[in-house]
């Protein structure tokens, strides 16, 4: 058994540990709801965060109400450049009015408190030898082409925490589990999508299934960027369907800021949403240096480079001397 563990670790781990996802400029996930597949990298911590209001009205039970709140992801990077300990909390205070009955009611508490850890299993993009770039053919380099449509993968596990008496869930459990898988697949250099299909309040009388699908697209200016968002929402105690749309601004390598808006299809409730916010990250990554040996497995070091060549030695020619007849 043990055995069996040993090369599993090796199989799985080993090799995602090779190759870094870090990058130079801040992976936030806002805006939108959507999960990145890939890490903030290792010793990178990141804080995104964003205040929201909401209008959501039913017609079937003549309600009328608006909700005003924050939401705080913090992301940190540990062990792997490809492992991630994350908090996602949203905090939001809700004034329903019950126009049938003249009566105004006010509910505030988490409608998300949830840690969670979050692993990318595959890397369509590890291998730089086989993702080098065309130099002769700027086309080459930005159209779209079906291997892009290989998405990086990873796998997400969660425990959410309901304290205290909480109006919007007062009948779960303390603790509830969420697993994820997340998806993310580069179209183009400017074309991203990304899929979460997630499966949520676990263990409780009413589990949560729900998917995004959300693509966006980075202008010229690589410091703006919009994205466009579908959400799907189904459980005993709660259905929906929403659609999102942003925009994003960098500021520096560490710093972005971001607005969207969104909206449900349904009247039951009809929802209608905007979402300002925020993400800056401290940066302490360091560059691992690869040992030779992974370096020629991935094909960075070819053999005949490091075949030391001796220089060839130049003869030396001795000046002519002048003959002397005596």
């Amino acid at each position: 058994m043990a055995r069996i563990i040993r090369i599993l670790f090796l199989t799985i781990f080993v090799p995602s540990m090779v190759m870094a996802q870090y990058t130079d400029v801040i992976n936030s996930n806002r805006p939108g709801q959507s999960v990145s597949a890939y890490a903030v990298g290792k010793n990178v911590v990141q804080a995104e965060f964003g205040i929201l209001y909401e209008q959501r009205d039913r017609s079937d039970l003549n309600t009328e109400s608006s909700i005003l709140g924050s939401d705080l992801s913090l992301r940190y990077g540990f062990l792997f450049e490809n492992l991630e300990i994350n908090y996602e909390g949203t905090f939001i205070n809700q004034n329903i009015n019950f126009n049938n009955f003249n009566l105004e009611e006010t509910r505030t508490d988490f409608t998300r408190n949830r840690l969670g850890i979050k692993y990318l299993v595959f890397d369509p993009f590890k291998n730089p030898e086989a993702n080098k770039p065309n130099l002769y053919s700027w086309r080459a380099n930005h159209k779209f082409q079906f291997k892009n449509l290989l998405p990086a993968i990873s796998l997400y596990g969660g425990t959410t925490f309901n304290l205290g008496d909480n109006p919007f869930f007062r009948e779960d459990a303390t603790l509830s589990y969420r697993g994820m898988i997340a998806t993310q697949s580069r179209l183009t250099p400017r074309w991203v999508l990304i899929t979460n299909i997630a499966y949520d309040r676990i263990t409780t009388d009413f589990p949560e299934l729900s998917y995004i699908i959300s693509l966006s697209h980075a202008f010229r200016n690589p410091k703006w960027s919009v994205f466009g968002e579908h959400q799907g929402i189904n459980s005993d105690r709660f259905s929906d369907s929403l659609i999102r749309g942003g925009i994003a601004h960098l500021f520096s390598p560490n710093f972005q800021a971001d607005l969207s808006a969104g909206a449900s299809f349904k009247n039951t409730p009809s929802r209608f949403f905007i979402t300002t916010g925020l993400s800056y990250r401290l940066d302490f990554h360091k560059d691992q240096l690869i040992p030779i040996e992974d370096q020629k497995s991935v094909g960075k070091i070819k053999k005949s480079d490091m075949k030391k060549k001796k220089p060839k030695k130049k003869k030396k020619r001795g000046k002519k001397k002048d003959k002397i007849d005596f």
